[in-house]
């Protein structure tokens, strides 16, 4: 009977793994882009110095470096408050100046504009002097 039937018996193993040999020049090329992704991705930490760091890594044998938690500390500057003067107070005359000042109400007080006319779906129209307001409601009936 051969050990393969067995159930829970195993071989043994006796080979040992050999490191397969890497070309240098692919792994150069792909340490190159490996930190400029590191770069564009903006973990600067996680590049390598040196290629041999990066063959150690790929090999297995080199966990990458971990960033630390360093909390944010905002910058102690003292900022200076100047004083500025107000609009008022640079005007020859210690009030509103001319540009600041509210425009007057326009209100019409002439006597062109008879009135005002419905016409189709609510839309109003300015009935003048010289136009009939008759021929604004016989068309919005017709």
């Amino acid at each position: 009977m051969s050990m393969h039937i067995i159930k829970g018996v195993y071989a043994p193993k006796s080979k040992k793994r050999k490191p397969k040999k890497l070309d240098m020049k692919k792994v150069e090329v792909q340490w190159r882009q490996y930190n400029k992704d590191m770069r564009r991705n903006h973990m600067h930490s996680c590049q390598f110095d040196t290629l041999d760091e990066y063959v150690l890594y790929i090999s297995g044998k080199l966990k990458p470096k971990k960033k630390e938690f360093v909390p944010y500390v905002p910058p102690t500057t003292t900022v200076s408050k100047q004083n500025y003067q107000s609009v008022s107070e640079k005007s020859p005359v210690h009030g509103i100046p001319d540009g600041g000042r509210k425009k007057e109400r326009q209100v019409y007080t002439g006597d062109y504009i008879v009135g005002i006319a419905t016409m189709h779906k609510s839309n109003l129209v300015p009935v003048t002097r010289d136009q009939d307001p008759v021929e604004y409601a016989t068309m919005r009936r017709n």
